[in-house]
């Protein structure tokens, strides 16, 4: 059971969905909310739309390589982040629509006939056991249902009343300030991009998004109130700041934020699990609210689809926490700081925010540290399921998200995560991945439904290339794998199906790697199929 229909709660729907695995989503709206909020989209939320086959549905309402730009009182540009790279196969950062990406989730569960969305169901009590949880439901005319599941994944928001009831602490703080938010139509200043403009007066974003929506944020000065604001005259005002004129202005709407960063004191409770906000919220400067939701989604769906699938034992669930905890501190650490550029808490900061902005101009490799935006800190799992390199390495791949580039398929030229699909593989660099190991280990990751990849350069598809029936061999389009695998003493790389790299191996070593994921994994050694068992129950 799946509370919220947020999109967190939907991605992890969609790709329960599609492993078969039996869900009902819960939520207490009667409809998906249809205003825009979050704004940007990152390379890693695109490539988990990827893995559930939507990207293509999402990608109409994005403005792709959409760049940042801070600027001084003055208009002076002091950092233009271009975020160009595209390793993970995607544009670094995009702006998009959040109600249509959300209607794209929504609309992806109609091809599951295992997925049911309940709308109007207030959930108003829940529990749990060694064997389930449950979870009683109100409706809009006060009718009661009772829902019995496996496991409850909570997406219920910043102030989730399932973190609340089982008393988890929500550590953080709130901003001193609020900023007022707003949506226009047919965007009367037209230039792309988004700019945060560090006015000492009242700081402000201005941002170009998809379908000539234009956004403009302003910062609530102390005294001022939301009621205030919101007055005509008063938001006339304000838009003087940054327009010629509000004549034929088109409000979508408008609304006060408070700026919070919290975060759960754990993510699991039993066969209860929070994620999206539930676990934690953050400042909107560097997008990463909703990515970071997407972030959970992607780490945590898979192994509740092998959990309930009954190819691994639940203690696999408790790596969800100590994989995604401290990366989603480190974002809402850097949405804090970047808070601080752009409004700092105290007059002599922004002096020295402008002071060392010019001096960057005369350090370029600190500069392009900013502007490429290296200072985002990638997820890197040191724990969990991740077997690290022996001996150790200086700069390890292991634990960190593999790379996406263009690969050869026969005739056709796709995605390297096209070719997985939601499992794992066994991606190995000129030589048949199933070399080093015993059969037996070749059946437990067979059992797990794992896609065996040999990669070799291109030109060699078109010579007499023998691969196993049961090995699917791509093309080296871009030179990027081969890059890749000679950055290190390793030519297998094992992918977990959210495509971070579980370790790295030769030949030689490969059985003893493969192993060790496997302890990691709580991996079930059953070599018969194991049936999806049912996660949610409807009980009259």
């Amino acid at each position: 059971m799946i509370v919220g229909a947020g999109p967190v709660g939907l991605m992890i729907a969609n790709y329960l969905g599609g492993q078969g695995v039996n869900v009902t989503v819960v939520e207490k709206l009667p409809t998906l909310i249809d205003y825009p909020r979050a704004i940007g989209l990152d390379d890693e939320s695109l490539r988990a739309f990827q893995a559930i086959d939507l990207a293509n549905e999402v990608l109409p309402y994005t403005t792709p390589l959409h760049a940042m730009r801070f600027l001084t009182p003055k208009g002076r540009c002091f950092a233009d982040i271009q975020p160009m790279t595209d390793e993970f196969g995607w544009p670094r950062r995009n702006a998009f629509i959040q109600p249509m990406a959300d209607k794209a989730l929504y609309d992806g569960l109609d091809r599951f006939s295992n997925v049911q969305v309940l709308f109007s169901r207030e959930m108003t009590e829940f529990g749990q056991d060694s064997e389930k949880v449950w979870a009683t439901l109100t409706n809009e005319q006060g009718e009661t249902e009772q829902i019995t599941a496996r496991y409850m994944v909570a997406c219920d928001g910043g102030n989730s009343l399932v973190r609340r009831s089982l008393n988890i602490s929500f550590d953080g703080e709130t901003a001193p300030n609020q900023w007022i938010v707003m949506d226009l139509k047919n965007d009367p200043l037209g230039t792309p991009n988004i700019y945060m403009c560090c006015d000492a007066e009242r700081p402000y974003v201005s941002a170009a998004l998809p379908q000539g929506i234009r956004r403009f944020e302003f910062m609530v000065m102390p005294g001022e109130t939301e009621e205030e604001l919101s007055k005509p005259e008063n938001m006339e005002r304000l838009l003087r700041k940054v327009l010629p004129s509000t004549e034929n202005v088109e409000f979508i709407r408008q609304r006060v934020y408070t700026h919070n960063a919290r975060l759960a004191g754990k993510f699991r409770e039993h066969r209860i699990l929070l994620a999206g906000d539930a676990a934690h919220i953050m400042p909107v400067w560097q997008g990463q609210g909703y990515n970071s939701g997407m972030r959970d989604a992607n780490n945590l769906a898979w192994k509740l689809a092998l959990v309930v699938q009954g190819l691994a034992d639940p203690q696999l669930l408790d790596t969800y926490q100590q994989e995604r905890r401290d990366h989603a501190k480190a974002m809402i650490d850097l949405s804090v700081t970047a808070g601080h550029v752009l409004a700092p808490p105290k007059k002599w900061q922004a002096t020295l925010r402008d002071g060392v902005s010019w001096l960057l101009n005369y350090l370029p490799p600190i500069k392009r540290y900013f502007l490429e935006m290296r200072f985002k800190p990638m997820p890197k799992y040191d724990h969990g399921v991740v077997v690290e390199a022996t001996p150790a390495l200086k700069s390890s791949p292991v634990g960190k998200l593999f790379i996406q580039p263009s690969v050869r398929v026969g005739d056709d030229i796709v995605k390297l995560d096209d070719v997985i699909g939601q499992r794992f593989a066994i991606v190995s660099w000129g030589t048949d991945p199933m070399q080093g190991l015993s059969e037996s280990e070749i059946k437990h990751w067979q059992h797990l439904g794992t896609q065996f990849i040999q990669v070799v350069p291109s030109v060699q598809l078109k010579g007499d290339l023998k691969c196993h029936p049961d090995v699917v061999c791509i093309g080296d389009e871009t030179g990027a794998l081969k890059e890749w695998f000679g950055r290190y003493p390793a030519s297998v790389a094992l992918l977990r199906p959210d495509r971070f790299v579980a370790g790295i191996a030769i030949p030689q070593t490969l059985q003893n790697l493969c192993q060790q994921v496997r302890h990691k994994l709580f991996a079930l050694t059953v070599l018969e199929p194991v049936s999806s068992t049912s996660s949610s129950k409807k009980v009259a």
